[in-house]
């Protein structure tokens, strides 16, 4: 049975859950990391490219369906003397997403199969405390890159995408984002009172992090966070069919 996602049901678990996972992460990450972070206003050049056809379905949760402005987030870390080139690091982060997640604030699970490296098509849920849990699609997948689309009941209504690239003797992770909020609720938490934007930076940063322990090097200068804010009319695709999927 699904749960209840009312406003007046999950406000309240919402803020609590928000603060308690605010306050674990920021308490060691500000001691830590130094962080480069950068915001500014953004243009249509921030809008991504299309989920592919054969990946839509009435499960998908896409812009058009989310509530306020779009976030196009760039998360990046330079990773000096990697044991693994980047296909080799991607193909890790695959194979178990669940070793770069911090374990504490969230984790990756594959209903259909845990035995192989992500495949397009697959569908997974990032489960976080409290109403946080964002289910998502992988769309594409390359030696060096995957990405995910927002299913119904995300909290945001977008793509991420994960990516590694050789730069000399060292190699550049990143994280790139394409979500607005996906209901007025966390259209409130995210953009006016900011607690869901700082969990989703906490949590990728941690990512970033992680991943650089996992190609045996060492981040170089922190980890860098830029932050493009658009306001864009979203109509619905001309030829959507209403959904059948319940919710």
């Amino acid at each position: 049975m699904a749960a209840d996602l009312s406003p007046t049901r999950i406000a309240p678990i919402a803020v609590r859950s928000a603060f308690g996972l605010a306050l674990v992460s920021w308490r060691y990450l500000w001691l830590t990391t130094p962080l480069h972070r950068q915001e500014e206003p953004g243009d249509e050049s921030d809008l991504p490219v299309d989920v592919p056809e054969d990946q839509l379905d009435g499960r998908c949760q896409q812009l058009c369906d989310g509530a306020g402005p779009l976030f196009h987030r760039h998360f990046s870390v330079v990773i000096e003397e990697p044991d693994l080139g980047a296909p080799e690091l991607m193909a890790m982060v695959r194979r178990d997403f669940n070793r770069a997640l911090p374990n504490e604030v969230a984790t990756f699970d594959r209903p259909q199969t845990k035995q192989n490296p992500l495949q397009p098509g697959e569908d997974c849920v990032v489960r976080m405390p409290g109403p946080w849990n964002g289910p998502v699609r992988v769309i594409a997948r390359e030696d060096t890159s995957f990405r995910f689309a927002t299913l119904r009941g995300h909290l945001e209504a977008g793509q991420i995408e994960f990516r590694a690239a050789p730069a000399g003797n060292a190699i550049v992770f990143e994280i790139e984002t394409w979500a607005r909020p996906g209901n007025r609720l966390v259209h409130l938490l995210y953009t006016r009172l900011r607690l869901a934007k700082e969990i989703q930076l906490n949590l990728w940063v941690r990512f970033c992090l992680q991943v650089a322990k996992m190609a045996g090097g060492r981040p170089r200068n922190g980890v860098r966070i830029h932050t493009r804010e658009l306001v864009h009319h979203f109509p619905a695709p001309a030829d959507a069919s209403p959904s059948t999927t319940p919710g």
